[in-house]
């Protein structure tokens, strides 16, 4: 059985009340001009319309509630309506008794009736003075207790209202107890009376259903009530029982079955002594013994089981006492009016302990106690916002008042001017953020009392700060505008200008304002004020200024009017300052600084990744962690980005504006552009020297160059292709890619211009892509060349490392071979002799290799691609060496020294060499020296002319001695002017000049004869050797004074050479030299000697002390041994 709601029509009207009023309130929130203009009321704020809203709702529903309550207590009846209810549940106006069920015998209240009839007996406050009683039991048992009240279904009198219960352990229907509620909606009942009959009471099972009814009863009506017992037997009293008083016992709260029964016995004492007395007095009140025996007997036992069982346990009854009476009998009685009898007014005047409580909570009940908690609260919020707003007011009216005084120093005007400003501050906060909630309440007044205090704060905005700081900001730009253009005053003031500047025009504008700049620049732009103490400026003037430029956009009235000429002068020389100043260098180095620490130093190790070089090459340089691919893409690029921002920043709108324009080399976009390659400068400088510090590792023997050059060609090992891979992906940081609509325009033009394009020899490299293509161009075009197709003609690094294997293949060929020593031999003289293998070709692609990388990679060049070819050139071709002198000396150097050594010109002997066989020696071609050059050392000196030179590529691991190249020259420059007709034959011409003192001069040269005695020169042509039978030459000569002498007389063929080396030579032009002898008297003798070829017999005294080398290579230690692996 569940609780039955009764609807009542204050209820509905509350409802609807509200439901205007929220329709109102949003009419004047979401249309507040037009409810204005329709209804002259508003606008109104949205928290002044929330708060007279809940006001409203909040009074509708105290009043609905209040007068619901007064309808209650009067009893009257017309509050409540049934909806929807069925034509069975209808009930009748006119009549007490509607319907019976045939089943049951219940009847169902007419609630309206009920409700007048107290109204009218007691007045319309009549619940008070009333108790409402449920009487359940049999049928008979009722009758007996209250006749009538089964066929009427209520009855009253005396303050006591009884309804019809039925039997305890059947359940009422719900129709019963809705009428029942109705007549008193806030508390149906007051308590419940179970009528039993004293010789029948309740069996077990009997009273399980009455607990389990009267539970669901509690349940339907929302109370749980306290229950009377009340025993009926007519055999106690055979006298008139409708005069004799009933007998009782009322409970205390909380009393067990066990006290309750107690209390029952201990009425058996004195109700036999009163019924002793009583029995004497007269013989017809023996009734009051007979229930003191049954009290004491039968009712002990029997009323004992009754009360254990409903006193006890969770579905326990509040038993409130106990009765014992005789049956009630009324001879007249009006339809609905209780008999009067002793018993129903013991029940009406007793005192219960016990009363009616209500279970849980309704929504009702909760939509009371909140609507009382809220307006409760509203009531205490709406005092405490009242005393808050008003000290607030009060305060900001005290705050106005002090700023208001001019009288007092400007100090302490300042100073008010702050807390003025305070007050402000804290109102705007709360006008933004909303204030705080126990200021609400619909008594906020933030916004009224802002409005107020603002014109006094501009008031004395414009007469302490605003004129003040015009004229000092306009002071200090026209000083730095006054100073001397490039003097150090005007060059340290900078930054201060600037400052000043940016202060100027964000106090002029609203668009630029930033607080924290000014928070912070404030005091070195203006640290003190005349008129006011330096500690109270310095602490309140940042503060002031602050809050005057962030409201700059709420109030633009306070904005400064700037001097436009004096700003653009301004701007116009602090540009000229910043380009001349060379900050760019500190903004580098600290970008560097900002990054540097972020990155570890690259070492070779980190280069190469899990290879090892440590076999091949090393170094100890390393490169800065900043100047790595990883850095600039992760730090460096947004370094700089942000100090060119923070450059934009400074000029877009200090120093430039719509019509003052920067120069290109002060503009963000141009520092940007000097700072990028700047760091790529150093970036490539930094690859570079590190790179280039390489050294290689050089190998003692012919199985560790294997080893090396095994490990240099594997990809998979080599270091040198990690290294070339770390260089290739670090070559092209900062590049930027084509775009793929440039590709497909440049392929479709390149299709159409097919048939007009004339096809290119060369195929010329496009325009670099990136910033280091200049460093590392080289590196990238040998990288991605594959097979010989490089970009740098048809030179790739895998070409390379397919050469090197083949070398290395070669190497291995040697030292597996049965005779190492005799097949390295044989190799070397192969390439002394000119012709080509696998290790030349190498060595020729190793150079050419190092030669496209280009000047600035010429060192990482030869030691990572020539020295590890050249060292193995070198095994192959020491022990050659070796025997190639051994044979120069056995072969040349011997027979030489035994023909020449101790002659004449070679050595001051007076013996001479014989031409013949010098000829044999130096003649082109077919001597014995260019023989043996051109037989055993062809693939490594050749002739170019007369001379003989090195072919680099072919010596490289060599070193031939410069003494060798030089004497070899040196002879070949004698055999073109000597022995240029195969045998000793040289043409010249001499011709005798005067000399003081000197009358005649007479030479004979082999039998050819000059004498000059004085007269017109002329020119003698000599032939030396000549053909005379008597080689040898003659000097003689006569002086003014003296006969003929002889000055010298040399015989040989050598004759002519010996007289030469006594002369003074001096070279006239390039045939022409001029011969002076000095004779012992001071006399000079002179000739003049032209030749046809060179200096003529002169070239002959270059043979003196003349000695050929022993070696032809330097340096050629014993290695042949060292070419098989000692182990």
């Amino acid at each position: 059985m569940s609780k039955v709601k009764v609807k009542t029509v204050m209820g509905s009207t509350a409802i609807v009340l509200i439901f205007l009023v929220i329709i109102v309130a949003f009419l004047f929130y979401a249309f507040p001009e037009s409810m204005a203009s329709s209804l002259g009321l508003g606008p109104y704020e949205s928290d002044r319309i929330l708060t007279v809203s809940c006001l409203v709702a909040i009074f509708i529903l105290l009043l609905s509630w209040v007068t619901e309550k007064l309808f209650d207590v009067s009893g009257k009846s017309g509050l409540y309506v049934q909806w929807g209810k069925n034509k069975q549940q209808q009930l009748s106006k006119n009549a007490s008794v509607i319907g019976f069920d045939d089943e049951q015998g219940e009847t169902v209240i007419d609630a309206k009736v009920v409700q007048e009839h107290l109204r009218l007996r007691y007045g319309r406050f009549w619940r008070r003075k009333i108790k409402l009683l449920l009487v359940q039991g049999q049928d008979a048992e009722i009758e007996r207790a209250t006749p009538g009240l089964k066929q009427e279904g209520w009855q009253e009198n005396e303050g006591i209202l009884l309804f019809y219960g039925g039997a305890p352990e059947q359940n009422l229907p719900e129709e019963y107890l809705a009428s029942i509620q109705a007549v008193s909606p806030a508390r149906p009942l007051d308590g419940c009376i179970l009528v039993f009959d004293l010789p029948s009471l309740p069996t077990q099972i009997e009273r399980d259903n009455v607990l389990r009814c009267h539970q669901r009863l509690y349940a339907s009506l929302g109370w749980r009530v306290p229950v009377w017992l009340w025993l009926i037997e007519k055999q106690l009293w055979k006298e008139e029982s409708h005069s004799i008083p009933p007998i009782g016992a009322i409970f205390q709260s909380g009393a067990t079955p066990e006290h309750a029964i107690e209390d029952l016995t201990r009425l058996a004492t004195p109700l036999r002594e009163v019924g002793m007395s009583a029995l004497l007095q007269s013989p017809k009140q023996g009734w009051l013994l007979r229930v003191s025996e049954l009290l004491q007997k039968q009712l002990q036992s029997q009323l004992g089981a009754l009360l254990q069982h409903i006193m006890k346990g969770h579905a326990a009854l509040q038993v409130q006492g106990v009765i014992l009476s005789a049956e009630q009998r009324f001879s007249h009685r009006q339809s609905n009016a209780l008999g009067s009898s002793p018993a129903w007014q013991s029940f009406f005047n007793t005192t219960s302990a016990l009363k009616a409580k209500k279970i849980g909570w309704n929504a009702r009940q909760a939509a009371q106690v909140t609507v009382l908690a809220v307006l409760l609260f509203w009531s205490v919020g709406a005092i405490t916002s009242l005393i808050v707003n008003q000290t607030s007011i009060r305060h900001a009216e005290e705050t106005a008042r002090i700023a208001a005084d001019q009288q007092v120093p400007l100090g302490e005007r300042l100073k008010n001017q702050y807390a003025l400003q305070e007050d402000i501050a804290r109102l705007q906060y709360r006008e933004t953020h909303g204030a705080p909630w126990y200021t609400r309440f619909g008594l906020n007044q933030d916004s009224q009392t802002l409005a107020r205090l603002w014109p006094l704060y501009i008031q004395n905005h414009q007469l302490l700060i605003k004129t003040a700081t015009l004229d000092e900001l306009k002071t200090q730009l026209a000083a730095y505008v006054a100073l001397p253009p490039a003097s150090s005053a005007r060059e340290q003031s900078t930054q201060q200008a600037y400052n000043v500047l940016k202060l100027y025009l964000m106090l002029a504008s609203t668009d630029h304002v930033d607080t924290a700049w000014l928070a912070q620049n404030f005091l070195t732009i203006w640290p003190e004020r005349s008129g006011v103490s330096k500690a109270e400026w310095q602490h309140f003037a940042p503060q002031l200024f602050q809050f005057w430029a962030g409201n700059l956009h709420k109030h633009p009235k306070l904005a400064l009017k700037p001097d436009m000429t004096l700003v653009n002068t301004t701007r116009k020389i602090l540009l000229k300052q910043i380009g001349q100043q060379n900050a760019e260098s500190g903004m580098y180095q600290d970008v560097l600084k900002q990054v540097a620490s972020n990155w570890p130093d690259l070492t070779l190790m980190d280069m190469v990744g899990d290879t090892d070089a440590q076999l091949l090459f090393s170094t100890d340089e390393v490169v800065p962690g900043v100047f790595t691919r990883q850095a600039w893409e992760e730090q460096v690029k947004a370094a700089i980005d942000d100090v060119v921002n923070k450059r934009r920043n400074e000029i877009d709108w200090v120093l430039t504006d719509k019509t003052q324009t920067v120069d290109s080399d002060v503009s963000p976009e141009a520092l940007k552009a000097r700072l990028t390659e700047r760091y790529f400068v150093d970036f490539g400088n930094s690859w570079l020297n590190m790179i280039n510090s390489i050294q290689w590792h050089q190998a003692d023997s012919l199985s560790e160059v294997i080893a090396q050059l095994n490990i240099l060609a594997d990809v998979r090992q080599s270091p040198l292709v990690a290294l070339m891979n770390t260089l290739a992906w670090q070559g092209k940081t900062g590049q930027k890619t084509d775009a793929l609509a440039d590709n497909i325009v440049d392929s479709a033009v390149k299709l159409l211009d097919k048939k007009k394009q004339v096809k290119q020899f060369i195929e010329q490299n496009q325009a670099p892509k990136g910033p280091l293509d200049d460093v590392f161009g080289p590196i990238l075009e040998m990288m991605e060349g594959k097979d010989g197709t490089g970009k740098n003609g048809n030179l790739s690094f895998q070409s390379w490392l397919a050469r090197v294997t083949q070398v290395r293949l070669k190497l291995q060929q040697v030292s597996n071979a049965s005779d190492p020593q005799a097949m390295a031999k044989m190799l070397a003289q192969t390439v002394f002799q000119g012709k080509t293998i696998d290790l030349t070709d190498t060595l020729d692609y190793s150079n050419l290799v190092a030669a496209s990388l280009g000047q600035e990679w010429n060192s990482f060049g030869q030691s990572l691609f020539v020295q590890p070819l050249e060292q193995a050139w070198r095994q192959i071709l020491s022990p050659a060496a070796d025997n190639l002198n051994t044979r120069w000396q056995s072969t040349i150097v011997v027979q030489w020294n035994k023909a020449f050594a101790a002659r004449y010109p070679f050595k001051a002997t007076g013996s001479d060499a014989s031409l013949p066989l010098l000829a044999q020696f130096l003649r082109s071609d077919s001597g014995r020296i260019d023989q043996f050059i051109k037989t055993n050392l062809g693939g490594i000196v050749h002739k170019e002319g007369n001379r003989w030179v090195v072919d680099p590529s072919m010596s490289q691991g060599l070193t031939i001695n410069p003494e060798f190249l030089k004497a070899i020259n040196q002879l070949a420059d004698i055999s073109d002017i000597v022995f240029a007709q195969g045998d000793a034959n040289i043409r010249f011409e001499l011709m005798a000049r005067p000399s003081k003192g000197v009358a005649q001069i007479q030479l004979i040269v082999d039998g050819q004869k000059l004498d000059y005695f004085n007269q017109m020169e002329s020119w003698k042509s000599f032939i030396w050797p000549g053909e005379s039978y008597y080689p040898g030459v003659t000097l003689n000569w006569q002086s003014v004074r003296s006969s003929m002498q002889i000055y010298a007389n040399y015989q040989g063929n050598w004759g002519l050479m010996r007289l030469l080396e006594q002369a003074e030579v001096t070279q006239l032009d390039s045939s022409r030299y001029q011969l002076v002898w000095r004779t012992k008297e001071g006399e000079t003798l002179r000739f003049i000697l032209r030749s046809e070829l060179d200096s003529g017999p002169l070239a002959l005294l270059k043979l003196q002390q003349f000695r050929l080398p022993n070696n032809i290579f330097l340096n050629t230690p014993d290695v042949v041994d060292e070419l098989v692996d000692p182990l």
